[in-house]
């Protein structure tokens, strides 16, 4: 059993669930000796099933914790790429775009296969990008080029709207408020701090050069 928190474990689950329902009702992709879809197969990037991949993965981020933590986890997962040529430009604005629409279809769909059925659609009416020379431009929140020593963002709410988990991005560790909340008091976390207010103490993002911190 993987020891990785959900939010890390879930694009792997959500990327083998639409390479099944892609390879049965869209078209075969690459498998391993034993028939199984081989994920490093050739043929999985800068095409139809990339876009469907990026989107339904995005999507399902929505449904599973929220828009916001879907937008953050997509650009983060951005991070090791290091390539700044032209060609992975369109790579990069291809992958933001998709991702885009699926969180715009995440938040439409009430189950995993409604979600799937309306990016095939999208697919169909060509609103996704399916190639790097696709001269349609996302200008939305892009990379995020470096991380602050400490980052930590909200992944989930509570029905008020308060935050209630966070995750440390730089060491894969969820956090409730209270726990992060002592972390903070403790020194561990230098870029937050604790604010009290008559509900109780809520953590926040201590002002810095970093503009994607999004604890208020």
């Amino acid at each position: 059993m993987s020891l990785l928190p959900k939010i890390y474990t879930l694009k792997n689950e959500a990327r083998d669930e639409l390479y099944q329902w892609f390879d049965k009702e869209i078209h075969p992709l690459p498998k391993k000796a034993d028939g199984s879809i081989d994920p490093m197969g050739i043929g999985l990037v800068d095409n139809d099933v990339d876009a469907m991949r990026h989107a339904y993965v995005s999507g399902v981020y929505v449904m599973e914790f929220s828009e916001e933590t879907s937008e953050m986890m997509g650009r983060i997962n951005e991070l090791s790429n290091t390539d700044y040529s032209s060609s992975a430009e369109g790579a990069e604005n291809m992958d933001f775009w998709n991702n885009d629409i699926g969180r715009k279809y995440g938040k439409q769909a009430k189950t995993r296969r409604e979600l799937f059925e309306l990016l095939i659609k999208a697919l169909k009416n060509s609103e996704l990008i399916i190639t790097p020379d696709d001269t349609r431009k996302y200008n939305g929140r892009k990379l995020l080029r470096r991380l602050p020593k400490s980052f930590v963002i909200k992944i989930k709410e509570n029905m008020t709207g308060a935050n209630i988990e966070f995750l440390d991005v730089r060491n894969k560790i969820v956090m409730k408020k209270e726990e992060f909340i002592l972390a903070i008091k403790r020194g561990k976390y230098p870029g937050y701090g604790v604010r009290k207010h008559k509900s109780g103490e809520y953590p926040y993002s201590i002002r810095d050069r970093f503009k994607f911190n999004n604890l208020g």
